[in-house]
């Protein structure tokens, strides 16, 4: 956005959100279930529909809330597709006849939802994308927990994982986002008075999900995520329509780095100043002319606090510059709408500024609305480069083969000269020697091409100036012609010169660039920590050409763990500088200060939580390994491969506590069934056979009954319990090998119901299972159990007098076997968790204590037998269903057909 330009970036990013034929998207973004977002999209579709807008409703759900019912009223809804899925049909959106309706605004609830299997798009986002290249504008409504980058944030606040996401890309190319805020208390309330959920369900999630801490930090993640979109959407205006800015909609510090010692202070004070004003920081530095003189001392402490600002969480930016330093950064913090510029106070002499201009005062003079902080070197002394410790090849010295073909093209424009001489007189000779001017200063630089200057000054004057064959000149003008050319050569010179450096720099900067973005994206890819070192110890073969080793702790010690070439092999001088590497965070070995009689040079791997390596590097020339440049490559290539390597480790951690948690909540899981789930039948069998030993002559046979029917229950209950754990050792043991054979499935729920018969003594039990049904390959003791566990469950957790239905039927390729019941139903969210072992749904006193291993056993005999098992609440009324899928045999299917 340079000199009132707008920014091609920001202007493509516009044309791809303003294009014709695409729709807007609108999106009402809520903190939790129940804020408000479907009330307020209706209430804005009615506003809209009142202008003449053609509004249709693709898909709302009102969950039962008779104000949304009432704004759904007065809109015309389009009727939805049913989708078959497992002998039922879900009802979807249909996508195709809102496309062929191609109303201006499509009202779409609920994208984060996932469609029904058989569907053209697996999620509802997908159905939104095709509505928009429609043409059609959508509104729809989305919750923050569902935002894909905050998945993990939002489970770790609420402990709840959600499965259910969508991508940041969608909320990046949203054009409008309006936030629905409801205070947690007013949530909490409406929770209570069931406006949200039915009771049953609202009395768990208030003791779970809608607690008040986890409501105001979803509040916090709502506004801040839309924040965030709102300041992107100010930037890319002002940088499309190239205005100058800054906007203070929202704080911005801007840092400048130099190769000054004091650098890293104002980068300190930079990250305070953003602290207090909770603000994002970025630390600048600008590459010009003078930046190819710096020592390479000077160089490291740039590199230096640029990584220093990336530690402290800021950004960095480096950038070319196009004359005045003061001009580059003012349009820097224009383009970025940075509010606040941060710059060290000039050490420099009055006569210095006057012969080279101050960047402080043309900073305050260029700035406009942005404040300029000029800290005082006093308040940020730094500290002077970190010595590296290492010494870095020197730069090769001057060669003189430039210098020799300066004058050899001097020369050579002098023979071409003379040549034209008579066609062209001896005014017209001068831009031949120009002309090789120019060309040495583009192949090798300033100084040849200065040197060509003076030679070709003198050769003109010598050869074409009267008199000739002497350096007097005897026609003033000539003096003039002579001093103007000679003029010219410099100034021409040296802006080729100019240009070929900056060429130089720019082609060595996108070479590093390039390669350190793919590195990055290799990195990004590696799932295993061997993948990530080889990928690391290849890359810094690469491009720096020398063999290297990666070692990694291991016991107290640093272990070889990948090497390109490969090397698993090192001496003990090496190992020795390795593990002085390591412990003391500094090179150590060839070159280095200490411990230099190893055989390769090693260096830290870092990151900001501590050492997690060392890198060894070896090569076959003499003297040190590095040159400065490559040194500061090897530095971000090793910043890189530790935070993979960390990352793998995190990684690596965090599942080791999943599984320790894991393994604990299975322990106390366990210890607690067996403490209950043995103690209870124990103590009722115990009790009975005292009583009937005790008081045997006392009770009279309808008594001596009872207790003898109460200790065969609880054996039996008992003996459920022990095949169950057995099973469950067996499953995840792997030894379970299912006896598969040609079975009828009629014959084995019979069994089941019989087997089951006192547990559903209390409870209705219908049959429906259709005509016809083909043999299923099946482990009948098996298949009996899973149908036993699941009508134990459903005894369990339906009211005494409701109906247990089994019903069957055959669908494509599959046998569909459903088990409902008239329950509470499945809390939302645990679908799948009640398969997982030990899991036991909370419920009320009535319900009977469960092990929570029916579930799972079930679903690994069902797997085992090439099946599927799936839960979810009931569409037609309260309750759970519980949906068996059986492959039909090949040999059926032959036989069929």
């Amino acid at each position: 956005m340079r000199e009132g330009r707008p920014s091609p970036d920001a202007l493509l990013a516009q044309a791809r959100r303003e294009a014709p034929g695409r729709g807007r998207l609108k999106i009402f973004l809520g903190a939790a279930p129940g804020v408000g977002k479907t009330y307020e999209m209706l209430t804005t579709a009615h506003a809209r529909l009142r202008e003449g807008v053609d509004v249709v409703v693709g898909v709302v759900e009102t969950h039962g809330r008779p104000e949304t019912e009432a704004l759904v009223a007065g809109l015309e809804v389009l009727p939805r597709r049913a989708a078959p899925y497992g002998g039922a049909a879900l009802a979807e959106m249909d996508l195709d006849g809102l496309i062929a309706r191609k109303p201006k605004l499509a009202l779409v609830d609920e994208l984060a939802h996932t469609n029904a299997p058989g569907s053209r798009h697996p999620k509802r986002y997908l159905d939104v994308e095709e509505l928009l290249q429609a043409g059609i504008d959508v509104h729809t409504t989305l919750n923050i927990q569902h935002v894909e980058s905050l998945n993990d944030v939002v489970a770790q606040i609420t402990r709840i994982r959600v499965r259910e996401t969508v991508p940041d890309s969608i909320l990046d190319r949203a054009d409008d986002i309006e936030v629905i805020d409801l205070s947690p208390g007013d949530l909490i309330q409406r929770l209570q008075e069931g406006k949200v959920y039915l009771p049953h369900q609202a009395e768990r999630a208030l003791k779970h999900y809608f607690s008040p801490g986890n409501l105001t930090a979803l509040r916090e993640l709502a506004l801040r995520r839309t924040a965030q979109q709102v300041d992107d959407q100010l930037v890319t205006h002002m940088r499309a329509h190239a205005i100058p800015g800054p906007w203070a909609a929202g704080e911005r510090v801007l840092v400048c780095v130099s190769e000054d010692p004091r650098s890293a202070g104002l980068v300190r004070y930079a990250k305070r100043l953003a602290d207090r004003l909770r603000a994002p920081f970025t630390a600048l530095t600008i590459e010009s002319r003078r930046s190819a003189q710096l020592s390479e001392a000077e160089r490291d402490r740039i590199a230096d606090t640029l990584r220093l600002a990336e530690r402290l969480g800021g950004e960095t930016a480096t950038l070319p510059s196009q004359g005045r330093i003061a001009d580059d950064v003012v349009g820097f913090a224009r383009e970025h709408n940075a509010t606040h510029v941060v710059i060290g106070k000039s050490t420099r002499s009055r006569w210095f500024e006057l012969l080279n201009g101050s960047v402080v005062h043309d900073l305050l003079r260029r700035s406009g609305p942005i404040s300029v902080h000029v800290v005082a070197g006093e308040e940020v002394a730094g500290e002077p480069a970190a010595h590296k410790g290492v010494p870095t090849a020197a730069p090769p010295r001057p060669s003189l083969l430039p210098y020799a073909a300066a004058l050899a093209a001097v020369a050579a424009a002098l023979g071409l000269g003379l040549a034209l001489q008579s066609s062209l007189g001896h005014e017209s000779t001068d831009l031949v020697f120009l002309t090789a001017v120019v060309a040495v200063a583009v192949r090798f630089g300033l100084y040849p091409s200065l040197a060509a200057v003076v030679a070709s000054s003198l050769a003109y004057n010598f050869f074409f100036l009267p008199p000739l064959y002497t350096f007097t000149i005897a026609d003033p003008t000539n003096v003039v012609a002579l001093f103007f050319f000679t003029l010219v050569a410099v100034v021409v010179s040296n802006l080729a010169a100019r240009v070929r450096a900056e060429a130089t720099i720019s082609r060595t900067r996108s070479k590093a660039t390039e390669a350190l973005y793919g590195f990055s994206r290799k990195l990004a890819g590696c799932g295993t920590l061997d993948d990530v070192l080889w990928a690391t110890a290849y890359q810094i073969a690469l491009m720096l050409r020398l063999r290297v080793v990666l070692l990694l702790p291991d016991n107290g010690s640093v272990t070889v763990m990948a090497g390109y070439p490969p090397e698993d092999f090192l001496d003990e001088a090496d190992l020795a500088a390795a593990k002085w590497t390591f412990d003391h965070g500094r090179p150590a070995g060839r070159g280095a200060d200490t411990l230099p009689g190893a055989k390769r040079l090693f260096l830290p791997l870092r990151t900001g939580r501590g050492m997690v390596g060392v890198v060894g590097l070896d090569g076959d020339k003499p003297g040190p390994l590095l040159t400065p440049d490559q040194r500061r490559l090897l530095d971000a290539l090793a910043d890189q491969g530790a935070l993979a390597i960390e990352r793998v480790h995190l990684v690596e951690d965090l599942d080791r506590a999943r599984r320790s948690a894991e393994t604990d909540r299975l322990r106390q899981a366990l210890l607690s069934s067996l403490s209950h789930d043995l103690k209870t039948p124990l103590a009722a069998v115990l009790g009975a056979a005292t009583t009937l030993r005790d008081l045997r002559d006392a009770l009279d046979p309808e008594a001596t009954g009872d207790l003898l029917a109460t200790m065969i229950d609880e054996a039996e209950r008992l003996n459920r319990f022990i095949a169950n754990l057995l099973d469950m050792t067996k499953l995840e043991s792997g030894a379970l090998a299912p006896n598969l054979a040609p079975h009828d499935l009629g014959e084995i729920v019979g069994t089941a119901l019989e087997r089951a018969a006192k547990i559903l003594a209390h409870h209705r039990v219908a049959l429906v299972l259709r005509p016809g049904l083909p043999s299923l390959s099946l482990d009948a003791v098996l298949m009996e159990q899973v149908l036993f566990n699941l009508l134990d469950n459903a005894a369990k957790y339906a009211p005494e007098g409701s109906l247990v239905r089994v019903e069957g039927w055959r669908e494509g390729d599959a046998v569909v076997l459903r088990i409902l019941d008239e329950g509470e139903g499945i809390p939302a969210g645990d679908e799948e968790r009640i398969f997982d072992t030990f899991y036991r749904v909370r419920k009320t006193d009535r319900v009977r204590a469960g092990t929570g291993l029916g579930l799972a056993i079930s679903r690994g005999f069902v797997e085992a037998m090439g099946g599927r098992i799936t839960a979810r609440n009931r569409g037609d009324g309260p309750g759970a269903a519980f949906t068996l899928i059986v492959p039909v045999p090949r040999a059926a299917l032959e036989d069929a057909a």
